[in-house]
């Protein structure tokens, strides 16, 4: 039966290991290493000792190990012992044997006993330092539920599950929230740096919009199981957040599902980030159009590309809807760049007309869809010259089609006159709507924006999207 200091010494590493997170394997090193080194202080730094644990038994020895050598030539008593004294142990024992004999941790003195007490603290705290760098390194980029602390000048302390703190710097706040000692937040945690003088910490934020997208998972089950995919997030934490989406059910909408019933879910994720606006937009493979589902609210007119540039678009929209499309101190516009990842340039439709070179490219984008739509009747034609055989009078068969060819154009013709007037009318009271000084300030406004915008990031944001989706193919 192990005796009480043994059994006592183990329930202590069983409360370590439940506490703390560390293995048996781990507490037991630290047993071993505890009392090597309370051998090596009592006795002189020698070495010649070995530590025999049975965790099952709750039982220990501490075996000192010694050479059977000659009678006469000892020279040291703590790992050497005369041949007679071996064969007075064991009458078979022969110069050059070892003999293992059992220490007493109790008889190590004070001195000894507090060496060992010292090492066997150090070697927990190193396992237990591994042991929640390795929790939590696993965890990174995920979201969990945590309660403030404290804060001092440099962070916000925040009590995320089993008791362990993690930091908030300035960055990773949002601004204008405020935090109480035992208030309840939500935040991701944002990595997991080991440091050899302070151990791991664990840093989190609220300002990152992996925590957008982790809430929405909260929120959506047809999130979590991939069923709608949120593509892109551009964020600005506290103020407003666009969050493009698309679907793997081409009978469900992506937009309306994160929106949810009377905008349920979507309030969900706005009440947690304290009335943060959301804007859900349509995430699609065409890329003018995700541009221009991007610049929700506002109206979109065309999507023309730069002939020199992949990567840099021009936006026309209605002259009433430029201040709308570039947004408060240029936000939409900038978020949808982000989102995008394209730079984008807005013009209203009367700066695009009085634009030579963006008309050049709209004059060239037409020519080009005209010579498309010849291509396609040429075909049409053919394929009806190939089909001619199936009609008993080919002659009547057009004379029929080509009276009602004539009667349908005639029409056309009148409602699209009808139509072309009407809409001149209604362009004409749209750009009464803005005077000139609004088209300035709008402009003003955007170019400010532009100024805030990294492209150079964004650009090189979507440069490894395409290559990772490349690779994937």
């Amino acid at each position: 039966m192990a005796s009480d200091y043994r059994r006592e010494l183990f329930s202590a590493l069983q409360a370590l290991q439940a506490e703390k997170g560390i293995s048996q394997e781990d507490a037991i090193t630290s047993l071993k290493d505890t009392l090597v080194t309370a051998y090596k202080k009592n006795f002189e730094g020698e070495t010649n000792v070995e530590v025999d644990v049975d965790p099952e038994k709750q039982e220990f020895n501490l075996l000192q190990i010694k050479e059977v050598i000659p009678d006469g030539d000892m020279i040291d008593p703590y790992s050497e012992i005369y041949l007679k004294d071996a064969r007075e142990i064991n009458s078979a024992y022969e110069a050059g044997d070892q003999i293992k004999f059992e220490i007493n941790p109790r008889d190590f003195g004070r001195l000894a006993a507090q060496s060992g007490k010292n090492k066997s603290t150090q070697t927990i705290r190193e396992k237990e330092k591994e042991a929640i760098h390795a929790r939590y390194e696993g965890f990174e980029h995920e979201i969990v539920s945590a309660r403030v602390a404290r804060e001092d000048q440099r962070f916000l302390w925040v009590t995320i599950p089993d008791g362990q703190e993690a930091a908030m710097g300035d960055k990773d706040r949002i601004p204008g929230e405020t935090y109480k000692t035992g208030d309840p937040i939500k935040v991701l945690i944002n990595r997991v740096e080991d440091s050899a003088t302070r151990g791991p910490q664990i840093y989190v934020s609220r300002t990152s919009p992996e925590l957008v997208k982790r809430l929405f998972e909260q929120e959506v089950p047809e999130v979590y199981d991939g069923t709608v995919v949120i593509e892109s997030i551009a964020r600005e934490a506290g103020d407003r957040s666009k969050v493009a989406v698309r679907t793997t059910d081409s009978n469900l909408d992506p937009v309306g599902t994160l929106v949810g019933p009377r905008g349920s879910r979507v309030q969900a994720v706005v009440n947690e980030l304290h009335g943060e606006n959301m804007d859900i937009v349509e995430w699609v493979e065409d890329e003018a159009q995700y541009i221009a589902n991007a610049l929700n609210p506002a109206e979109v007119v065309d999507v023309i590309f730069s002939p020199d540039n992949d990567n840099e678009v021009t936006v026309i929209v209605p002259d009433y809807q430029l201040s709308l499309a570039i947004g408060k101190r240029g936000q939409n516009a900038r978020l949808a760049a982000k989102l995008t990842k394209f730079k984008i340039d807005i013009k209203s439709e009367t700066q695009a007309e009085n634009d030579p070179q963006l008309q050049a490219i709209l004059e060239e984008s037409a020519k080009y869809a005209e010579e498309e739509d010849q291509s396609d009747e040429t075909d049409e034609t053919d394929e009806a010259l190939e089909d001619e055989t199936e009609y008993a009078d080919a002659n009547e068969y057009f004379s029929e089609g080509a009276d009602q060819s004539d009667a349908s154009e005639e029409e056309k013709t009148s409602e699209s006159a009808e139509e072309s007037s009407s809409a001149e009318e209604d362009s004409s009271k749209a750009k009464a709507k803005m005077t000139e000084a609004e088209v300035k300030e709008a402009q003003d406004e955007f170019a400010a924006a532009l100024k805030n915008v990294d492209f150079d990031a964004i650009l090189e944001e979507k440069e490894g999207d395409d290559n990772k989706k490349s690779d994937d193919k």
